[in-house]
């Protein structure tokens, strides 16, 4: 065997809608609708570059069935590049691209080589000695275990098994073609190009077992570096597996503590201050994508409090004023806490006092929770589509949304109690 490198990527998602983007105009919303586009040429060119033998794209290439035939003549595009730089591509569906998923299909350069979903397929490449093993899934939900299905390892090569699996779960994903670490490393295989789970991981060394985690993030809760392994392999062992990020846009948590802030111009400050530190130590060159999460037990907690729109549209306005396609903010949550706690409240023997306990005895009052699930619960369905995907921004229109009364009611109490108590101050 000889000495070559290979690119392992997955969950590229190709167009798939990043949310957070509804009725935002301007050049860094339309860099972030277009980046798992931007993020995948990238990608391409940087295995032109490193003359890397072949490419394993381990499921999940397409986020669903494709609006238009655009999509699709993207990614043929990107093919015929890798075709014409003679690097060959091994591509598996999984449970977003799967066979039942995907109503249109185009013709791919003859670079490109589909893992079938009938049955694992093991596709050679006689001059470097690679055996490459795959099966695609054949509709999105797969609860069947497949690695019993895959072939033996070839004799005298250098054997990939290619596999979109929630491996038990991790991560808080789907468990498709579930199955254990101690089912691959005891399959024969020198190196496992895993899909499906959207962290970076090395599961196992010599065997390897590795996701490379997802192309580009797509939300909040994908933050930090994302990208795909680049393996080097040497006399038949892996030597090297470096997580190469190639998105163009990274997602990012940044706390802001506003615990000493006596004045909005004061929070503002602390923002401003919270996202040029951010943008230095993570965006590295990359257009940051932020959710500001102001913190601590802060003065200022009741006047926050419902203002989430108004600081959201400063913080905006202080991120423009950092520079074009720096920083983008997608939203400011109030996670600050009064300085008066709900047991002080609670406390009191006034008409402020009473209200905080009736309000806190709510959740236990099935009758009230019978009616906010038939009057509110029933109006919140009848939102817009757009609306209701991005409930997570809302913690009580989500709640209000999933029929979870007693989290609504929880997560008013304190709007209430602030709003209340400011105004009598």
């Amino acid at each position: 065997m000889g000495t070559f490198r290979f690119l392992h990527t997955a969950d590229i998602h190709l167009d798939s809608p990043l949310r957070g983007l509804t009725g935002q105009e301007g050049s860094a919303a339309a860099r972030i609708r277009s980046a798992t586009r931007e993020a995948f040429e990238l990608l391409v060119g940087r295995a032109i570059a490193e003359r890397v033998a072949f490419v394993v794209i381990a499921g999940d290439l397409y986020d669903g069935d494709w609006r238009d035939y655009r999509t699709g003549l993207f990614f043929a595009a990107q093919m015929g590049r890798l075709n014409a730089a003679g690097i060959p591509v091994f591509l598996l569906h999984g449970n977003h691209d799967a066979q039942s998923q995907i109503t249109r299909r185009l013709e791919l350069p003859d670079n490109v080589r589909v893992f079938g979903a009938r049955s694992p397929e093991t596709f050679r490449l006689e001059d470097i000695d690679v055996a490459l093993h795959g099966q695609s899934f054949s509709q999105r939900e797969i609860r069947d275990n497949l690695v019993p299905g895959y072939p033996e390892p070839v004799a005298g090569a250098f054997n990939i098994g290619v596999l979109h699996t929630g491996l038990g779960g991790m991560g808080g994903h789907e468990n498709y073609a579930p199955c254990a670490l101690a089912e691959l490393t005891a399959k024969g295989y020198a190196y496992w190009a895993l899909g499906h789970v959207h962290q970076f991981q090395i599961l196992h060394r010599q065997p390897h077992v590795v996701f490379p985690g997802n192309l580009q993030g797509r939300h909040v809760r994908e933050t930090g570096a994302k990208g795909a392994a680049l393996v080097s392999v040497a006399n038949g062992e892996v030597g090297e597996v470096a997580m190469i990020a190639s998105e163009v846009v990274r997602w990012s948590l940044v706390p802001v503590a506003v615990d000493a802030a006596a004045s909005v111009p004061e929070v503002l400050e602390a923002i401003r201050a919270g996202l040029e530190e951010a943008m230095a130590d993570q965006a590295e060159g990359r257009l940051l994508a932020c959710r500001v999460v102001l913190q601590g037990r802060a003065p200022m907690h009741g006047q926050l409090v419902g203002a989430e729109a108004y600081l959201l549209a400063e913080a905006r306005a202080i991120a423009l004023g950092l520079g074009a396609e720096q920083v983008w903010v997608e939203r400011v949550k109030v996670a600050t806490e009064p300085e008066v706690d709900a047991r002080t409240l609670a406390a009191r023997t006034d008409a402020l006092g009473e209200l905080h306990r009736m309000l806190a005895e709510a959740s236990h009052d099935p009758d009230l929770l019978a009616q906010l699930g038939e009057d509110p619960g029933q109006m919140l369905l009848r939102l817009p589509h757009e609306v209701r995907i991005d409930a997570e921004a809302d913690s009580a229109l989500k709640a209000a949304l999933e029929g979870d009364q007693r989290a609504l009611i929880s997560t008013v109490l304190p709007y209430l109690a602030a709003r209340l108590t400011t105004e009598e101050d």
